[in-house]
């Protein structure tokens, strides 16, 4: 990695809050100096008396390697040190103002020791990157004409060893990727990799803004594993915490004994919801610092996106506060104007380095313009969770069906405003602890319903306008709430109705990318119609998908009750031959086999506006896609063939490392036939670059 000079350009631009690179700057470089290699240390302490770099190569002596202030930067340190070696702990000795001697982690540190050690670690960051097709490919990608599905995943807890033991970034790579492409993901979301100590914050309270976590491994070891993503054409989000950092004595807080990347204020900089602590995003050294953690993960990396978690608690100054425990703005109003500011900066820099860059907001306010750009007053992001979606649609399948006639405006508000702003469809892994159940055990009724019911709401989310993402476990009905501490119950695959779900999610993800109507029109009306809206006694909702070509079109029905709906009218948009085409209560996916088999022409009998009309049976806690029969032959013979194994890597010794397969099997849906019950026969198979700044002097880097 390339150094940046310490002059009065480089520093300038970070006290300016404008340098995009800070992490070239400041932390532990491998360098040369006067033809002598060296290791250059550089630190922001504005307040500190003196500060030193302390390790095992000096018995963690203070007085051994002190630093000298810079001329070129208010509060900046540096020294250079000989004799170092990649992987040497150390940290900075700093005398407070007061004359207390604290130590510190490096804030801007590659590697970090194991938890619960807390010194940083030498590194180079050094690996040879394979991606180069994909990261060429990215200049040219349109995510909001693409199809994104996303799996969520927590590297601890997806699959562990045979001793319960976390697998490492290059043990998990082969198995997860091989699995993504099984299931037909297009991404994978990995929650926060920000060094971090506690396992119970799950990644969200950090110390590391610029160290991949040493839990699974070296830094390396985490490219590699983003490398194989790419290689196999997955995209790879990282969930990045900017809202709030850690109180541990070796973090941020009160870094040099006072406050510098936290304000100076307690009722602005304490989150004692959370217990931690909140950026002061007014300060612009705390822009740099921000800043460049986000491009370098997105440079160094190669991530495709941040996930940025928690806007909400940026955005509002009373967030998480009881009243009279909050400081309003000057204007006397409850927003954040430093971090709407924040916000609009970090987005105007990401998108002008990367401008196909997914940045992704978790926002579960109404804040308007989320996604809108910087110049017309929006935050600038591209993506936003849909928070309202979610809840409302959680709370409706929890409901008795007997109960949901009366709750059916659950299901339909969220057409109101899914226009608004680009949205992401999230079950994430918040909906699946702290008491609030499994998603298959938020379903009512008996063992079938539930699983029935999931199998509907699936079907419901997957037709929905809006990209989606789904928390692992939840394609296979884990019955448990998520334990971040232990590893998914893969062994629920051994039992039918957990392997038949498994089977339709993996189907219902096929069907998804293989059709442009679901996702090419996400953020427009253009691509949604509501046929029956409502239904509310039937607890039946229809609508349709369109493309950008207008063959590209799924008719969608979805029965929200246990009870089968014989002879159901409802309106299509077009004349001919409809058939369907998927069917979640298919018996290859644990249904009762209540099927539509065969070709039904649309019938000159007016319904919903519309001048044609069908009349099906729907099944029960079900939702059934139907095509017309020229759109749904023409998919027939133009769908993607994908490849199943991941791509391999050749060992020193010529030999190819295998990969790990994950459990699972290939399935296919496609009804055939007139309509049938559980009784019938079960033959079926529903199937932007830019530089950050002028480059300034460089040393030499080894």
């Amino acid at each position: 990695m390339k150094l940046s000079a310490i002059d009065e350009y480089s520093t300038f631009l970070y006290h300016q809050g404008t340098n995009y690179a800070s992490y070239r700057l400041f932390g532990a470089h491998f360098t040369v100096l006067r033809r002598k290699p060296c290791v250059r240390f550089a630190v922001w302490a504005p307040h500190a008396q003196q500060v030193s770099v302390v390790g095992d190569f000096n018995h963690w002596d203070a007085d051994a390697n002190p630093m000298e202030r810079s001329s070129c930067g208010n509060g900046i340190w540096v020294t250079h040190i000989a004799g170092l070696q990649e992987g040497d702990i150390y940290k900075y000795a700093i005398t407070t103002a007061s004359g207390e001697r604290i130590l510190k982690s490096d804030p801007y540190a590659f590697w970090s020791e194991v938890r619960p050690n807390t010194a940083s670690k030498l590194t180079k960051l050094h690996y040879a990157w394979r991606d180069k097709k994909w990261m060429d490919s990215r200049s040219a990608y349109d995510s909001y004409r693409k199809p994104m599905l996303t799996y969520e995943v927590h590297l601890g807890s997806w699959r562990r060893d045979e001793d319960g033991e976390m697998l490492s970034y290059r043990d998990i790579a082969p198995q997860l990727v091989d699995y993504v492409k099984q299931m037909n993901y297009t991404h994978i979301e990995l929650m926060p990799l920000c060094e971090y100590p506690f396992d119970g914050s799950w990644g969200y309270q950090g110390t590391g803004y610029f160290s991949a976590t040493s839990r699974y491994g070296k830094p390396e070891d985490l490219m590699y594993l983003v490398d194989l993503c790419h290689r196999n054409g997955i995209g790879v989000i990282l969930d990045w915490v900017p809202g709030h950092f850690c109180r541990d004595a070796h973090g941020l807080r009160h870094f040099d004994g006072d406050p510098c990347y936290e304000s100076g204020n307690p009722m602005l900089a304490e989150n004692k919801e959370w217990d931690t602590m909140n950026f002061d995003y007014g300060r612009t050294e705390v822009q740099s610092f921000l800043i460049s953690s986000a491009l370098f993960w997105l440079s160094q990396f190669h991530i495709d996106g941040l996930r940025i978690d928690a806007v909400a608690n940026m955005l509002y100054l009373d967030y998480g506060h009881a009243d009279g425990d909050w400081q309003p703005n000057k204007y006397g109003g409850r927003e954040n104007l430093e971090a709407i500011e924040f916000l609009r900066h970090l987005n105007t820099a990401v998108f002008k380095e990367y401008p196909q860059a997914l940045m992704i907001a978790e926002e579960s306010s109404a804040w308007p313009l989320v996604t809108k750009p910087v110049d017309v007053g929006g935050l600038g992001f591209n993506y936003k969770w849909n928070m309202g979606w979610m809840n409302d649609m959680l709370r409706y399948m929890s409901l008795d069906p007997l109960f949901r006639k009366d709750n059916h405006n659950l299901i339909t508000f969220s057409l109101c405003y899914a226009f608004s702003e680009n949205f992401i469809l999230p079950l994430s892994h918040d909906e699946v602890v702290h008491g609030k159940h499994s998603l298959l055990d938020k379903m009512p009724g008996d063992y079938w319903q539930k699983f029935a019911g999931l199998r509907a709401f699936y079907g419901y989310w997957m037709s929905h306008p809006g990209k989606k993402l789904l928390f692992m476990g939840s394609e296979f009905g884990q019955f448990i709430e998520w334990k971040y501490d232990d590893s998914l119950d893969w062994h629920l695959l051994k039992y039918p109705m957990h392997q038949a779900m498994h089977d339709y999610v993996r189907s219902l993800n096929t069907y998804y990318v293989d059709h442009p109507e679901l996702w090419e029109e996400d953020c427009d009306w253009s691509g949604f119609s509501w046929i029956s809206c409502d239904d509310c006694d039937n607890s039946v909702i229809a609508f349709y998908r369109t493309g950008k070509d207008e063959s590209d079109m799924t008719v969608v029905v979805c029965n929200f009750t246990p009870v089968v709906r014989h002879s159901y009218r409802f309106g299509v948009p077009r004349k001919g031959t409809y058939v369907e085409v998927f069917n979640s209560d298919a018996t290859a996916f644990g249904g009762s086999n209540v099927l539509n088999e065969g070709e039904f022409e649309a019938q000159d009998v007016p319904m919903h506006g519309m001048d044609q009309s069908l009349e099906l049976t729907l099944p029960p806690l079900a939702t059934i896609y139907l095509q017309l029969t020229g759109s749904a032959k023409k998919k027939a013979v133009t769908k993607r063939r994908r490849r199943r194994t991941v791509k391999t890597d050749k060992a020193a010794d010529g030999t190819v490392k295998k990969t790990a397969k994950a459990p699972g099997k290939k399935a296919t849906t496609r009804g055939k036939g007139k309509a049938k019950t559980a009784a019938s026969e079960k033959k079926t198979a529903a199937t932007r670059k830019r530089r950050p700044g002028r480059p300034a002097k460089k040393e030499a880097d080894v």
